[in-house]
This record gives structure tokens, sequence and C-alpha cells, in this order.
């Protein structure tokens, strides 16, 4: 009798996938390891897509997809959606041009749009990236306190910052205690030194974050956090409420990264599901309908010392009546009115559809748990509204990074790789977001396609 060879999943892979490879061998020649982000990588090489629309993309092969990336959580409208598309088009028109490197209305209009749905940004200014905007909070973190050194929590990502991406994805083996986590370097080419300025602390756990923040107290400017850790780990009930007590009380700011989270946890972000008010607040991805942006926001008091009406700017030259020196931010493409136009016209769109979309999504996550069960596959789904991520795990309770370690990855891999033949795409082991346009039709494929692919890849 004649065994049938079983073909490798990589080797099925490449075979549907041949252009894709073409372009990375050709993309590799002037760019390191083929790519621009670290991020978009993934094993063997990723998926090269040349074309989108809706809820679909698809590859240089001409494969079709059902995209849960979404730009990674920005396009919760999905490619291209018509109201985008025309606010775009209108603003050149009406503007004449797509940049002024001059105040402009849209700016005020944005800024009223958000502090609607996030009122602890009492004033705002605009960035680039959700990383700028982070620095930003930083800075003015430390120049309203005059103390310079940062809190982080371990496995939370706030941009490619020195002094933050630090124990992101510590291996056990060096992230210390649990209770006591050490800051470990998660990139090549970071000074020594990088780590003394950052204190790590243990998501979810507040009594070890007051030991260590009364610890720290007089050296610390601020905690930064992402309230829902990676956008899809819940705090405890009282977790963020304990610890803005607890920072208030040691005269530490907070600043909340809600950079995945804003309008897609909810439309107020995590600060909205636990009434939690944090100092600063930075915000991105949604809220610039798929281009590049970041916000920052807070009080008043703090935001101010980036005015250039309390300071000489560095950039005002000679004679100014004063020698204090304002906090120094800028950026030529910060407040882009093409960017304001079509994030003003996202919230447009969510502000009707948003509650069906968090409804929709919570009714997938109930079908493809059943599903799992079905299949006899322990399987849990963690987020909040319109983002969650599937875990392939045993584990009752997922309450930080060190609770992900004891999942399944590797399995979780080949079943995002087995679900990219049946058409659904997301990054290997990404979280799920979706958008407006991942109607029931299209969720109800996706169901359809994890049910031929989980008996295959997880017996």
């Amino acid at each position: 009798m004649t065994m049938q060879k079983v073909a490798h999943p990589d080797e099925v892979y490449t075979e549907r996938t041949v252009q894709s490879l073409a372009h990375m061998e050709r993309a590799r020649a002037v760019m390191p390891g083929g790519m621009t982000a670290n991020i978009k990588h993934y094993a063997p090489y990723p998926i090269t897509i040349n074309r989108a629309n809706g809820s679909k993309f698809y590859d240089v092969d001409g494969n079709e997809y059902i995209d849960y990336l979404m730009g990674y959580g920005a396009l919760i409208l999905g490619h291209a959606h018509p109201h985008v598309r025309d606010a775009i088009a209108r603003q050149i028109e009406e503007d004449g041009t797509w940049l002024f490197g001059t105040p402009h209305d849209r700016e005020v209009t944005m800024a009223t749009r958000i502090q609607k749905y996030f009122p602890s940004m009492e004033k705002i200014r605009y960035a680039n990236s959700g990383t700028e905007a982070n620095l930003l909070a930083m800075r003015l973190a430390m120049g309203y306190t005059k103390k310079y050194k940062i809190a982080k929590f371990e496995g939370h990502y706030h941009g490619a910052i020195d002094s933050l991406l630090l124990s992101i994805h510590p291996p056990k083996s060096d992230a210390g205690d649990q209770e006591d986590p050490q800051a470990v370097p998660d990139s090549g080419g970071m000074a020594p030194d990088a780590a003394d300025d950052t204190i790590i602390l243990p998501f979810n756990d507040i009594k070890s974050c007051a030991r260590i923040l009364e610890q720290h107290k007089d050296e610390l400017a601020a905690v930064i956090i992402e309230p829902m850790e990676g956008g899809v780990i819940a705090p405890k009930s009282q977790f963020l409420n304990q610890l803005r007590k607890l920072t208030k009380k040691l005269g530490v700011l907070l600043i909340f990264d809600e950079v995945k989270t804003a309008f897609r946890s909810s439309m107020d972000g995590v600060q909205g599901l636990y009434d939690v008010t944090p100092d600063l607040t930075t915000i991105g991805k949604v809220v610039g309908g798929g281009f590049p942006f970041g916000v920052v926001g807070g009080k008043s008091t703090i935001m101010e010392q980036s005015s250039p009406l309390h300071g000489t700017d560095i950039f005002a030259g000679e004679g100014s009546r004063t020698s204090q020196k304002a906090l120094f931010h800028s950026g030529t493409y910060n407040g882009h009115p093409l960017i304001l136009a079509a994030g003003i016209a996202t919230l447009d769109v969510l502000e009707q559809e948003y509650d069906a979309l968090a409804l929709r999504t919570d009714r997938f996550r109930e079908e493809l748990t059943r599903l799992f069960q079905k299949h006899g596959i322990p399987m849990k789904t963690v987020g909040s509204g319109a983002m969650f991520s599937v875990l392939l795990t045993e584990s009752q309770e997922i309450n930080h990074y060190r609770d992900l370690q004891m999942c399944d990855h590797d399995a979780r891999k080949k079943l995002d790789k087995a679900l990219f033949e049946a058409g659904v795409y997301t990054k290997p082991g990404n979280r799920y977001s979706l958008s407006v346009v991942h109607d029931d039709e299209v969720l109800a494929k996706t169901l359809e396609a994890y049910d031929r692919v989980i008996p295959e890849v997880l017996r």
C-alpha cells in the first residue's frame, strides 16, 4: 500500500503565494528584510496585497481575503469607505490644497468632536502617530512634575521609544518575579542605560503596583498604561480606579494610551467603560480614518505648557518678553487638513453605526466560541467592542501578559495560516478588528471557514 505524502503547510502557502514570494525577493534588495515595518513580517514571508475594498483585500496572486487586520485596527469603516473618500475629495476641492502649514478650522472641529467622547482631554494637540503622541505625553508629564522617570506595565506597547520599548514580550527567564517585573529591552540598538529611567509594573496587581510606585514616587513623572492590555485584556473591575487614586495620592500623573482602544473598545474608550479620568490621554488609529495620526489631550494646566503664548519657542527668535521656554512640540504635518477631514468623516459614520458593529462583534465571538466547543478545542476570546483576540487556552482567566504565555501560540499561527487558504486573513497570532462593513454574510463565511479548518489543523 502506497502512502500519500501530505504537503507541509508552508509548501501549500508557497504554492498559493508565488508572486508574494517574488515580491519579497525584489523587496529585500532595496529594504532590510523586504519591508519598512518589522510588525508586518511573519514566517516564511508575508502576503503582498495590491488591492482592497470594503471588508476584502486581494494579494498579488489574485487570492481574495476577508480582512480582519484592518490596518491594525485603524480601518473601522473598512477599506475605501465612500463617506471618507468623498470627504477627502471635498477637502482638496474646497481648500485647493491638502496642506496649509498654518492653523485651519478643521483643527478646532476635530478637537471638539473628540472632546464629546473624551471630556478628560480638556486641551488637545495633534501628532502624526501613536508613538509621537506618547513622546509628547511623556514630555508634558516631565515638564509638569519636574520628575523624569516613567512607569509602564509589562506586556504594554507604546511605540518605538527607547524608554518604553521595554518588557513588551520579555522571555520568562529574564522577566523577573511576577510581582516585581524587571525592565527587559525589546530591541537591539538601545543604549545600555535605556532602562534606567523606566520602572516596570505588573498589570492587574494593585498591591504590587502600590509597593513599587511608593518606592519610586519622588522620581516618577507618570504612569503610562494601555488601560486594556494589548487592546484586549480587560482590567479587573476596580484596578483602574484604584490606580487612579494611587497615582493622585503619590503625586504621579496617569497617562492612558488609548491608541488601540479609542472609538474601538467603545466610542469613549476604556476610560468611558470604567469611568476613570486620567491626566493625559493619547489616541490614534481609528480617529485618523486610516491615515497617520495621533492626538494628545488632558488637563488644561498640563497641556498649556506647550503653548507658545506661555514661553519662548525655539524658533521664535530674539525679542521675546519672557525667558521661560515653552515645552516644545511641533511637526510639519500636525493637524493635516486631509487627515482631519478623513477623521471627521469616520466619526460621522461611527456615531450612526458603532452600536450595531459592537453587537455584531459580540455575536460573532459567541458563535466562534460555540464552534470551538463543538470541535472539542479549548478556546476563549478576550476584548471589548469591535476588537478581540482568539486565545487557544484552557485557562479560565487571562489577566496579564504572563497568562498569555500559557496559550498555544504555535497552534494559533497554524490555524491562521490554514484560514488564509480559506480566504480569511489576520496576521498570524494577531487580534481581530472588525469594521462596519463586516456584515452578517461576511461573518457567516468566516465561521464556515473556521468550521472546515479547525478539525484539519487542531486535531
